[in-house]
């Protein structure tokens, strides 16, 4: 971060929950001002088991920059724990930031959630099951035990939105002699599995298929974004997704991007496409938040 951006920006990381002796950080970009402002969870990508709150560090600070209180998290992942451990975690984490929300500079029902590639997924996953028994078994403390985790809107960006699609394409990549399939293939079936752990699983979690077996979800709006030359995330279940939505009533936009990196908003935060992406992102927030 600049120091021009730090003189705007109040930058900390907080515990925002423990399970034992291991705490799991939130990195909290906070506008300079009175608010209250929109407030975004910030769920990271890495195939479901890397990074941290730290991945997606240029995206936070640009929609901070824009008047938004962002709150990156940690959270568990493989081979400490699998599905449905980790989404535990990013619901407590929405409604610790319900709970905290006056400190923070927002409201309680100011609160939003965007994802990056798995985190996309797993973003998704809480915005459409905010209260279902398995994601919300952690409770808060004392009197507060009442908040939910529903969400105001959902970013996701380059997200994984049909998990089962997703993993029978990184296998099939396994025949393709390509370094492209190769790598792809390699990272991403072994990965798929620590978290998943079964086929049966994927398909539970899956927000394709949740849509389409027609479950009762809530239904913010959406936006989804993503680059022309990503080859790393299948688009053909995120536009499935999108019709489905909208065919069940739900607000749906998605952007493209001409770009060839995949995750650009991660790793070419100047590129032109990036800082498209990012007004387009900024713009929503605001727009279906307040």
């Amino acid at each position: 971060m600049t120091s021009a951006q730090s003189r705007v920006l109040e930058v900390q990381d907080v515990e925002y929950l423990r399970h034992g002796d291991k705490p799991l950080l939130a990195r909290v970009f906070k506008p300079q001002g009175r608010g209250p402002f929109p407030a975004i969870v910030q769920v990271h990508g890495g195939a479901w088991c890397e990074m941290d709150r730290q991945r997606d560090s240029a995206l936070d600070i640009s929609v901070a920059l824009s008047g938004v209180v962002v709150v990156a998290i940690d959270f568990r992942m493989p081979p400490a724990v699998s599905y449905p451990a980790p989404l535990a975690d990013i619901n407590y984490a929405v409604r610790w930031v319900k709970m905290r929300a006056t400190e923070l500079g927002t409201r309680a029902d100011l609160v939003g959630i965007m994802g990056t590639s798995s985190g996309g997924h797993q973003a998704m996953l809480t915005a459409l099951r905010p209260r279902d028994p398995r994601y919300a078994a952690i409770a808060l403390p004392g009197s507060w035990t009442s908040l939910n985790a529903d969400v105001r809107c959902a970013v996701l960006c380059y997200p994984v939105l049909n998990p089962v699609e997703r993993f029978q394409y990184a296998k099939a990549l396994a025949n393709d002699p390509s370094d492209f399939a190769q790598w792809y293939s390699k990272r991403q079936v072994p990965r798929n599995l620590q978290y998943w752990q079964t086929e049966e699983a994927m398909s539970e979690g899956s927000p394709v298929l949740i849509m389409e077996r027609g479950e009762p979800v809530q239904k913010p709006p959406v936006l989804w974004v993503q680059s022309t030359g990503d080859k790393a995330h299948p688009r053909s279940s995120n536009e499935q997704f999108i019709a489905l939505y909208r065919k069940d009533g739900g607000v749906a936009e998605m952007e493209m991007f001409e770009e060839k990196e995949a995750d650009f908003l991660t790793f070419d935060p100047s590129s032109p496409a990036a800082r498209g992406a990012t007004t387009r992102i900024t713009e929503f927030i605001h727009r279906h938040v307040f």
